[in-house]
């Protein structure tokens, strides 16, 4: 059994409802089986646990004076803000002083990747998807004047010089999306595809004209996520309230409490935040919404709907990003009053939201995490 340190920058273990903090539980639970797994990782106190296999490490993170240093500290490298932000003095001490104890090093997120780039020692990085293709669609959309948008292209160069670096220093790459790998100039036997999955295939949608429901699910303070429940709820909902005065638009993530007490002054948005299950939440949903303008790899939250049966609209920027076999038959919008007739066609038309429903059930099943986690064994 090997020994192999996991970095990660959150808890993987806090509850936390996110696409990197479920993908990083799911890989320490499959590596656990057959190595002896160290996890060291930041939150809000220090706690020590030990399971078998697995020794937990969870720092305390560092507080906002510490945070604003190791900020200017990047910046006076030239490397990204979030390096700074998401930084660990305790991380990096723990790991250059135990390092040599370990076969393996394996980072969750560019983020941790600066704690091992000089060692010398098997590395592995799950970047995920590419920060740096995320913040320049940012900074593209952005206002010119809006002093953030500066901010965005500013850290997208340079989390891109960042990534360079780790294709560079680092064993093996892993990322979601095809696209994205074929993208970078690097050796492709470097870089492996690892697909985001889901436990199991629940297949829970029923059709009926009495379904009222839209859902999105994410984490709104993720700011790609924020935007697109915003444009839905002052740009598309009040049309399709006009033809069906029912509809209601339901919103399940972390949300900051500023946007929550904002948006829901529409009497036909509803706020759930962070849920255990959703089963709770599915009874009459007619379609659930992935209408990002900015997206880098695979969308949690479309396979989220698939694993239920629901039928998804997409934009063209999410789907481009998700390659698997059959996916370009799901339905996809370019502008708004291609959205809201897709929208409208899921809440009135069986035959076509069953068709989607059925076409989403079929390609959800190469993502199912016992399909998935095999890959990384291969690493």
């Amino acid at each position: 059994m090997k020994k192999i340190l996991f970095i990660s920058p959150r808890n993987p273990f806090s509850g936390r409802y996110s696409g990197d903090v479920i993908r990083t539980k799911k890989f320490i639970e499959h590596l656990k089986k057959k190595n002896y797994i160290t996890v060291v990782s930041t939150g809000k106190t220090f706690s020590k646990k030990k399971f078998g296999n697995l020794n937990l490490i969870n720092f305390k993170e560092e507080n906002f004076i510490y945070k604003i240093i190791y900020i200017i500290f990047s910046i006076l490298q030239l490397r990204p803000l979030q390096l700074g932000y998401f930084f660990s003095s305790k991380i990096k001490n723990y790991t250059i002083k135990n390092y040599k104890n370990f076969d393996y090093i394996f980072c969750q997120s560019v983020r941790t990747a600066p704690y091992v780039l000089n060692l010398k020692i098997k590395k592995v990085l799950d970047m995920g998807d590419l920060y740096s293709n995320n913040y320049n669609q940012i900074y593209k959309i952005k206002s010119i004047f809006n002093p953030v948008k500066f901010v965005y292209l500013i850290e997208s160069l340079l989390i891109k010089k960042f990534e360079k670096l780790c294709l560079k220093n680092f064993d093996k790459i892993l990322l979601f999306s095809k696209k994205e790998i074929n993208s970078l100039k690097i050796k492709k036997n470097k870089i492996k595809q690892i697909n985001f999955g889901i436990d199991k295939i629940k297949n829970k949608f029923k059709y009926s004209l009495k379904n009222n429901k839209i859902i999105f699910i994410g984490n709104i303070k993720y700011l790609p996520n924020k935007i697109a429940c915003q444009n839905f709820i002052i740009k598309i909902l009040p049309s399709i309230i006009q033809i069906h005065k029912d509809i209601e638009f339901h919103i399940i993530g972390e949300i900051y409490k500023i946007d929550e007490l904002i948006w829901k002054k529409n009497k036909s948005v509803k706020i759930h935040g962070k849920v255990k299950s959703l089963d709770s939440v599915i009874s009459k949903v007619f379609c659930g919404l992935a209408n990002l303008n900015v997206s880098s790899g695979i969308q949690t939250k479309l396979l989220t709907y698939m694993s239920y049966g629901i039928p998804s609209i997409s934009s063209k920027q999410v789907l481009s990003n998700f390659d698997a076999i059959g996916s370009t038959s799901l339905p996809t919008y370019e502008n708004k009053d291609e959205l809201i007739n897709l929208i409208l066609k899921l809440k009135n038309n069986k035959r076509f939201s069953h068709l989607v429903s059925a076409k989403s059930s079929k390609i959800i099943k190469r993502f199912l995490w016992n399909k998935v986690l095999k890959d990384i064994e291969k690493i």
